[in-house]
């Protein structure tokens, strides 16, 4: 028996007022006088047929032609057996030595320019629906026209969505525009184009150097970010499709050959850039670069504060700049109440090859301790207690985007070169802003699958992965889905880390290589999960089991499962998962220590909880729901210091392009909320959707941590394999009476 306490936490919400403009841009809308508009066009001059015609050539003839490197260089490598891409980077790993040799572009680079100190930065704005839904890069625009006049000025490429904000971007075209002295200017106009295609990044940049070259030159890339299987700049108009980093390493490396140029950066505002595999790719053409490793709030960086920057230092370097943008942006986050969460950092791509041969190094060690499945295991269980970045959860999706840094010490005991590796991070990240929730972040993550999606998806990371090792870790944990004991595990790692022939960056010889991954099924019932004790209630009504020697070796995580019946008892609803389980790895002994206590609403509506990341501090939670008619997730951190709960807002998630959505957007009082469980019949085994009642949001709403209400539940224990598949022990039933006592018992 347990005794009832009531609890309650109050959660403060703040109402949220969306004004049009977004990050101080009041209510007004961009609007300019067309004459002037037209006059700059004329000005600046449309580009001829043939000019066009010429540089879509160059770009086609570029995809297209041989390797034109020398044995003093690299320019360009041509395509290889298995890929239909060129690339500014040649990566190889000897046959001999398993040495990480690496060749970057290495093609005529100008140094003829005028040293006229003037900062341009290009932003490629791919609106999306950022701006047909909220005006984010109309926004954008503000702030860019809001810093102080200046030796600088931003050229714009704006497209990417159905319809936008403001009276001077035509919604079917392509727009090139030039932000300068508080004035802008519509200089140019092409047809409408995807921005998810290489070809649309190289045009524009080839085009924007040709035409407004100077000393110092940055890029970025506005718009939503995947990370590094997916991207960024997902194009509305174009079936949401992206630049993923082959294409950004294409467009680029079309750019540099035509523009003999090098950028001082490469910046992503955009949610889950800022990763190793992105950061190999901008190495080859830019001497620095700026991402995140977690969700960017809509309003992203601060443009006006980069001006008002770059107007009082006029020769401002390209660090101190760095330092700024970031220090802008996690100013204009915090004053907005979300600091906390977010992460920006500056890397120094001078540094990038000696990390990725410290890592290479480390993760040849990594792969050879990791054949024995002990170690492995806690590997794999360091992994993924790392900190990782956007969801990664079953009810918002999973990007799979988790900490370098964190992935190298969880496995520091097995691999001397760890330290190495470690110290190789500090010195690509020269400057990073982390907020409170990511306090330890290393600034760069990196692919890693917390939940593998399928063939397609390891095939992307097969083409962009830095070593062959740490992808045959991956791939030779992955393959052991496909039978049912260590004994039947048998791996061979020369497809991937190429044999006697050696490996080379990008190549995959065989292309349904990962195509194992499309039959893998969870089963719920994984055979490497083993018991010298099987799950069952004690004589004081402690559920609890004892894993064996070979159960330990092969689980990763223990948690709990909580069932409600329905009134009519024909459903039985999942309310989510708790961390609340008492274990000891050693013993393998597990018990629940659950205490009947949930989160609901106001109403008393239980939320379906799933565990998005859990500290010593804290858990945060996300929960299923409809709000106000479209699917979102409603994210809940309950402190423990005070039982106090913070209602941070909701969050769409993952979509099926892999995009993350950049907001977690606060609740609105009258927002309608309508809690969604999995359901199963009690009569079948038939598994749906179970909607719950519909409750609208009042002022100063509550959420409550209270006991269960009076009824029947059910819980189970959740084990999970280093394989990706899982044990669900039999439920046993628990009672709340309506005294508040809990009390468990077998069916």
């Amino acid at each position: 028996m347990r005794a009832a306490m009531r609890k309650k936490a109050t959660a403060i919400l703040t109402a949220c007022v969306l004004a049009f403009g977004i990050a101080g841009c009041g209510d007004e809308e961009l609007e300019f006088d067309e004459q002037s508009v037209t006059s700059a066009i004329g000005e600046q001059g449309q580009r001829d047929d043939q000019t066009q015609a010429n540089t879509v050539g160059s770009i086609a003839a570029g995809i297209q032609s041989s390797d034109q490197g020398t044995s003093g260089g690299l320019t360009a490598s041509s395509p290889q057996s298995g890929d239909d891409m060129r690339r500014g980077l040649d990566l190889r790993m000897s046959p001999d030595t398993a040495e990480l040799q690496i060749q970057r572009y290495d093609g005529p680079v100008r140094q003829d320019y005028d040293k006229d100190g003037i900062w341009t930065i290009f932003v490629y704005l791919c609106g999306a629906d950022l701006e047909s839904g909220g005006g984010m890069a109309t926004g954008d625009l503000q702030e860019m026209l809001g810093g102080a006049p200046g030796n600088y000025r931003f050229v714009v490429e704006t497209g990417g969505a159905s319809a936008w904000n403001n009276e001077l971007v035509d919604n079917g075209a392509l727009d090139r525009l030039v932000i300068q002295d508080q004035d802008i200017s519509k200089v140019d106009s092409v047809a409408a184009a995807n921005m998810g295609q290489a070809d649309t990044l190289a045009d524009f940049l080839i085009w924007g150097v040709e035409n407004y070259e100077s000393e110092h030159m940055g890029l970025v890339l506005w718009d939503h970010g995947g990370g590094s299987i997916t991207g960024v700049c997902f194009d509305e108009n174009y079936d949401r499709q992206s630049l993923d980093l082959k294409a950004i390493d294409q467009a680029l490396l079309t750019a540099i050959e035509r523009t003999q140029r090098r950028l001082d950066f490469v910046g992503f505002d955009a949610c889950l850039m800022g990763t190793v595999e992105t950061a190999n790719i901008v190495a080859s053409y830019a001497d620095y670069m700026i991402g995140s490793q977690e969700l960017e709030p809509g309003t992203g960086w601060d443009y006006t504060a980069i001006g008002n920057y770059l107007s009082k230092n006029p020769g401002a370097g390209m660090v101190d700049l760095g330092h700024r943008i970031c220090d802008s942006f996690f100013e204009a986050c915090k004053k907005n109440g979300e600091g906390d969460g977010v992460t920006l950092a500056l890397m120094d791509m001078g540094a990038m090859d000696d990390l990725l041969i410290t890592f290479h190094n480390f993760a040849h060690q990594m792969y050879d301790s990791g054949q024995d499945v002990r170690n492995r295991a806690v590997m794999i269980r360091g992994i993924q207690a790392s900190d990782n970045f956007g969801g990664n959860n079953k009810s918002e999706g999973y990007t799979n985007m988790v900490d370098m840094g964190g992935i190298i010490d969880a496995c520091a005991s097995y691999a001397d070169q760890a330290q190495r590796a470690r110290t190789a991070i500090g010195k690509v990240v020269v400057y990073a802003i982390n907020g409170a929730y990511h306090k330890n972040a290393s600034g760069l993550s990196m692919y890693y699958p917390l939940c593998i999606q399928g063939s397609r998806e390891l095939s992307i990371f097969g083409s962009v992965c830095i070593s062959p090792y740490y992808l045959s870790f991956i791939d030779r944990n992955s393959q052991a889905n496909l039978v049912s004991s260590v004994e039947e595990q048998t791996y061979d790692d020369s497809a991937l880390t190429g044999g006697g022939a050696g490996w080379t960056y990008g190549i995959v010889q065989n292309p349904d290589y990962f195509s194992y991954a499309d039959e893998v099924e969870t089963t719920g019932e994984s055979a490497y999960i083993t018991f010298e004790d099987e799950p069952t209630l004690d004589e004081d009504g402690t559920y609890w089991f004892c894993l064996d020697e070979n159960g330990c070796d092969n689980a990763l995580d223990v948690h709990a499962l909580v069932y409600e019946v329905s009134e009519d008892e024909e459903d039985l609803l999942t309310i989510g998962e708790t961390t609340d389980v008492y274990g000891d790895w050693d013993t393998g002994v597990f018990t629940d220590g659950f205490d009947g206590y949930w989160l609901s609403l106001p109403d008393g509506q239980n939320l379906a909880l799933y565990v998005v990341d859990e500290t010593e501090d804290y858990v945060v939670y996300t929960c299923p729901i409809y709000l106000n008619g479209e699917r979102s997730n409603l994210r809940i951190r309950y402190i423990y210091d005070g039982d106090n709960i913070e209602i941070e807002g909701t969050w769409d998630g993952i979509d099926e392009e892999g995009a993350a959505a950049r907001d977690v957007v606060p609740l609105s009082v009258g927002d309608v909320i309508v809690p969604i469980y999995d359901a199963e019949s009690m009569e079948s085994d038939d598994e749906y959707e179970y909607t719950g009642q519909e409750y609208t949001v009042e002022r100063d709403m509550e959420i409550y941590y209270d006991l269960l209400a009076e009824g029947d539940y059910m819980y189970a224990f959740c084990i999970d394999d280093i394989y990706g598949d899982y044990y669900i022990t039999e439920p046993v039933m628990f009672h709340v009476d309506e005294n508040g006592d809990v009390s468990f018992e077998e069916e």
